[in-house]
């Protein structure tokens, strides 16, 4: 039987803790029961630096159910993508298969055991992908929509609709310790690992409890570390916007030399003005955006850690 691991990032989730812990150890039952997953199968709760009581509840779970409750506590907060790398790697040893999923359980845990039969049947990557935004507001809905159409028309390899619930083999997780940038992009990292992959199809629930870790901000910020960290597609548009503007200041050039031989010429500022703003504010975003690249650069060369685990519950 291969052991399975239900890893799960938690920032500030006091609220969600026990409802997903029971949850989720029913899941494991179940498919314990089926013999499908060892009988060691396990939650491996990663507390990215909570504000609130989710680290204690972790442990009083883990105490109440110290086979199928594991803990890992982060030294800080580090970010969703940096606690559930921390999850998957420590996850990676001790188990032959891992799932991810957040703590608000908004993603359907019963398409687990579909999951697990298609890992059965040869995939090592099994992807969990809406089939549907109708639980989402308007604006979240028509934003993500057209953020998997931003990250497509960018070149960056990403599968529409999936977010971070998806189940890897131990196989895939150790090919994914082998990417080590420092801007993480999960999303759009692990397609690039190349095994065999399938996908189940589900439809997202409401939050039970708490809210939203993820809000417009920290949406944006997530985009552009998609785009950027997988793509220079920017600047090249940067660059073809640079020739545009010439080609235009060129053909300007030749229409205000005829008007002056011609002696059409009309005194004003406007159009001057307004050019000079334009390639001004041009040249600054050309800069900007050049400059996150280099930042980028910067923050990769340093080789910090990515995480540093204050503490690890076993069984």
């Amino acid at each position: 039987m291969d052991k399975l691991a239900i890893v799960v990032p938690c920032y500030n989730e006091e609220e969600m803790l026990h409802i997903t812990a029971k949850t989720l150890r029913d899941v494991l039952d179940n498919l314990v029961k089926k013999q499908k997953i060892a009988e060691d199968s396990f939650v491996l709760f990663v507390n990215d630096g909570s504000k609130d009581r989710t680290w204690e509840l972790i442990e009083e779970e883990h105490e109440a159910h110290p086979v199928r409750i594991r803990g890992v506590k982060l030294a800080g907060n580090t970010g969703h993508q940096y606690a559930l790398t921390a999850g998957l790697l420590t996850a990676m040893d001790r188990s032959d298969v891992t799932i991810s999923i957040d703590a608000d359980l908004q993603d359907d845990v019963s398409v687990i055991e579909e999951m697990i039969d298609k890992f059965h049947a040869g995939s090592d990557i099994v992807y969990g992908v809406r089939n549907d935004r109708s639980t989402d507001s308007f604006f979240k809905r028509v934003t993500a929509q057209g953020f998997y159409r931003l990250m497509a028309g960018m070149g960056v390899k990403s599968i529409y609709n999936h977010a971070d619930f998806r189940l890897m083999s131990r196989r895939a997780v150790e090919q994914l310790s082998r990417y080590g940038e420092t801007n993480l992009f999960l999303r759009g990292i692990v397609p690039l690992i190349g095994y065999q992959t399938d996908c189940v199809y589900y439809q997202r629930r409401e939050r039970v409890a708490g809210e939203s870790k993820y809000p417009l901000k920290k949406m944006l910020a997530l985009a552009f570390n998609g785009i950027t960290s997988f793509s220079i597609k920017p600047i090249t548009l940067i660059t073809w916007l640079g020739v545009l503007i010439v080609t235009g200041s060129i053909c300007a050039a030749a229409y205000a030399l005829i008007s002056y031989f011609t002696g059409n010429v009309v005194q004003g500022w406007t159009s001057l003005i307004l050019s000079i703003w334009f390639i001004g504010g041009v040249q600054l975003l050309a800069v900007g955006l050049v400059g996150q690249y280099i930042g980028k650069i910067y923050m990769e060369v340093k080789h910090r850690p990515r995480y540093n685990i204050e503490k690890i519950l076993e069984s």
